[in-house]
């Protein structure tokens, strides 16, 4: 009886021993993980592009073994290459400089030889792009009075409409502030150490007030755009930080969100800010929108399915990430995965080199894509079941099975998109801006920041120069008919003739 307690006791802790090697191992893996991520993050490139390890000088698109110890059978590839590749033209040297620009010119003639008796039989140019500093300058309006001595009556001309009345600052000057700030993300504060170099000292309160006035005329405009963009039926989403001031604590900060959303089709997008990323946001701006909504599996987004009128999906490029992170501890299954995924890039990138469109471009998708995303779901399922659910690949892989349906929905439809990037480009100005600016003064601060981000990246889509429409809008925003003000949208947007 006692040697069957002792081989007993000794079954148990073998067991538990082996339970304990494998909690250690899968930890282990998972530091290495992070470490890797980490090294990635100080020392390499965050280019998500795919490139497969045993890939030749000259791949196609689709130049991928199989990989037999995964796979029942291997699908059958699709190569697309495009053949209308031109090659480099040898340089045609220098190019002109525009024909609008001013030309400043200076005549150097020889010397010892008298330029009016003797006969010019040619002449060598040379020009040169030069630059003088911005100038800040007064505009001075002057409207005299007149005294009609017959009428024994006054005569005088209307002073012109400003919307920035009680100031002393043009909008060609507010418009320049703005622009630099939110499109070329110059600070205020550097922007005021420019002007001081010019000779014009204006205090941090001042400029404050213009930015501040700017975006409650723009205001009413905002609200115009964001139902137009409330309205088109099909949205990318996605949410960045932003760093507010907290005004309960001494320099402290605290985290707001700005939440975008992007109509792809009208080039219109939407900054939403608010104070956190919990589903309030969403919920409030989306209560009655109706359409698809793409977003990146963010878990807030789930709610969504409970409402009939908004189909949510994902993006692929999301769940790609997750496997390119994952090389480092599975790399056959990771690159397996990524060689799949490349291909339904490639499938998109024919359909736009060729101009499919409506029908043409649904059947290609289902001819093309919908069994490479069939095969690769089955493939998941099989691999998620011989890896551990807490490794790298294990969470890559079930992050896309939990989400599959939403992911592969685009390829039923002619219009859906295969990733959430045009929204994520939108978002980029906010990432470089944060930079430079590193936070908003307060909560209001971060909702103005929204207006301005939203107006100016629609400006940007509609290849609209941002000053000149800054400059009219806020010349004439004051005394616009609000029952018209979609006119002034940047898609919309006819500059003044009468001025």
């Amino acid at each position: 009886m006692e040697q069957s307690r002792e081989h007993i006791d000794y079954k148990e802790a073998y067991q538990e021993q082996i339970s304990i090697n494998e909690k250690l191992t899968s930890k282990k893996q998972d530091l290495e993980f992070q470490l890797a991520q980490l090294k990635k993050l100080v020392f390499g490139s965050r280019h998500e592009k795919f490139v497969a390890a045993n890939a030749q000088l000259a791949p196609t698109l689709f130049h991928i073994p199989p990989i037999a110890a995964l796979l029942d059978h291997t699908p059958a590839t699709i190569a697309y290459q495009k053949t209308n590749k031109q090659l480099r033209p040898n340089h045609p040297g220098r190019n002109s400089f525009p024909e609008h620009l001013r030309r400043e010119e200076r005549i150097i003639y020889p010397q010892g030889i008298d330029p009016a008796v003797a006969k010019k039989i040619g002449e060598d140019v040379t020009e040169t792009l030069a630059y003088t500093p911005a100038e800040l300058f007064v505009k001075k309006v002057i409207r005299p009075k007149y005294l009609d001595t017959a009428t024994n009556s006054i005569y005088q001309a209307l002073a012109p409409e400003r919307s920035f009345e009680r100031s002393n600052a043009d909008t060609s000057l507010i418009a320049q502030i703005v622009v630099e700030k939110f499109v070329d993300h110059l600070p205020l504060d550097r922007q005021l150490k420019r002007f001081s170099r010019l000779g014009v000292t204006i205090s941090d309160s001042t400029i404050g007030n213009w930015v501040t006035a700017s975006a409650a005329f723009l205001k009413p405009l905002y609200e115009a755009h964001k139902k137009l963009v409330l309205a088109s039926g099909y949205l990318h989403a996605d949410e960045t930080i932003i760093k507010v001031l907290d005004s309960d604590k001494k320099n402290a900060t605290h985290h707001g969100y700005y939440w975008v959303y992007q109509c792809n089709a009208n080039k219109l997008v939407l900054f939403d800010y608010r104070t956190g990323r919990g589903r309030e946001g969403p919920q409030s701006i989306l209560k009655e929108y109706k359409g698809y909504l793409q977003t990146d599996g963010y878990i807030v987004y789930e709610d969504f399915d409970k409402n009939p009128d908004i189909i949510v999906f994902n993006c692929m490029a999301h769940a790609r990430r997750r496997f390119s992170e994952a090389l480092t501890n599975d790399k056959l299954r990771a690159e397996h995965v990524l060689s799949e995924i490349q291909k339904l890039y490639a499938i998109e990138r024919y359909i736009t080199d060729n101009h499919l469109i409506g029908d043409d471009k649904l059947q290609y998708r289902k001819q093309h894509a919908l069994p490479i995303l069939k095969e690769l779901g089955v493939w998941m399922q099989k691999a998620y079941r011989d890896v551990l659910p807490g490794s790298a690949i294990g969470k890559a892989l079930f992050y896309s099975l939990s989400r599959w349906n939403k992911l592969s929905l685009y390829a039923t439809t002619d219009f859906l998109h295969l990733d959430n990037n045009p929204v994520e480009n939108s978002i980029r100005p906010v990432v470089i801006g944060r930079k430079n600016y590193l936070f908003a003064g307060s909560h209001a601060a971060a909702q103005r920041s929204a207006i301005f981000y939203s107006l100016l990246a629609t400006c940007k889509n509609y290849q609209v120069n941002p000053i000149d429409w800054m400059q009219d809008v806020l010349t004439r925003i004051a005394g616009y008919p609000i029952n018209k003000i979609q006119e002034l949208l940047p898609q919309n947007w006819k500059p003044n003739q009468s001025e």
